[in-house]
């Protein structure tokens, strides 16, 4: 990399009961504890934990009493299918980048919708249910710059580093954990609404990371008459997976199929229309995504 810069079975089980159980919500005898997985939780106590992002346009973005966009609205429809079409109850919990293992793992949320993109570390720690839909990874620079037009361009610059995401990798490392291996200096920052913030006050050269991350903080710069423009150049594929807690196949199995079924009824690309409608260099998918083993 070149930057500038007791029992193990029964704690493991005991683990997943527990965590279940913290999220909240009872069944019909009032016993969360009696729920082992999302599905038998969504089915039984209609309630569930669900983490998004809370910081990023049209994706997951609270600008009232709950976020709302494509990852929100993912999340609403996968939910459902869990429960066998009956309502649940939800309470959103904002999941940043820098948190999701840890609040899956410690049952703070019983399932993360947030821009979370399957890599194989992550597969370690967490059972990825999707993906349901891919991004690529691309580069937002200031509506005026001229001298960056390329991802390779970015040698020397000051690009954002996001706690907790991996983006920024992708430019800095070599194969296979990165893509580019550029010399780049690193700008921290908790999240990419702070990376925007900072490109746009000119202590950032580029902000690097998903096309529809990017596409969002765009469209919203415009609305407020700022200037961004992405340099339509994608050069990774991002799997946005489900994040479920590690071991939890059983409700893998169960997002698959509502994604499937998500796709095959039109709703994905429908959900797609309303968020990212005339985002220049962003096309609809027309299917689901090849999915991920469920382990």
């Amino acid at each position: 990399m070149r930057v500038i810069r007791i029992g193990a079975a029964l704690v493991a089980a005991s683990a997943l009961t527990l965590g279940l159980a913290a999220c909240g919500g009872d069944g019909g005898d009032g016993d969360t504890a009696a729920y082992t997985t999302v599905a038998d939780k969504a089915k039984g106590a209609k309630k569930l934990i669900v983490g998004t992002k809370w910081d990023q346009p049209s994706l997951g973005l609270k600008k009232g009493a709950e976020p709302e966009g494509f990852d929100v609205d993912v999340a609403k429809y996968v939910v459902k299918e869990l429960a066998g079409g009956a309502e649940v109850e939800i309470e959103w919990k904002e999941s940043a980048s820098s948190n999701r293992e840890a609040f899956l793992a410690n049952g703070t949320v019983d399932i993360i919708f947030a821009t979370y993109s399957i890599t194989d570390s992550r597969k370690e720690k967490v059972t990825f249910g999707g993906p349901y839909i891919v991004a690529h990874q691309d580069v937002m620079v200031r509506a005026d710059d001229t001298k960056i037009a390329k991802p390779q361009d970015l040698a020397g610059k000051r690009i954002c580093q996001a706690a907790g995401s991996n983006s920024y990798k992708r430019i800095t490392d070599p194969p296979p954990d990165g893509e580019l291996d550029l010399d780049a200096e690193l700008v921290g920052a908790a999240n990419y609404s702070e990376c925007v913030q900072k490109l746009g006050g000119n202590n950032l050269d580029a902000v690097t990371t998903d096309d529809l991350i990017l596409a969002g903080f765009a469209k919203q710069a415009g609305e407020a008459g700022g200037g961004f423009k992405i340099l339509g150049q994608p050069f990774t594929d991002e799997k946005y997976g489900v994040g479920l807690k590690k071991g939890d196949t059983k409700t893998c199995e169960a997002v698959n199929a509502a994604i499937t079924k998500m796709y095959q009824d039109g709703t994905a690309q429908k959900l797609f229309e309303k968020w990212f409608a005339g985002t220049q260099g962003l096309t609809a998918p027309t299917g689901a995504p090849q999915f991920e083993p469920c382990a």
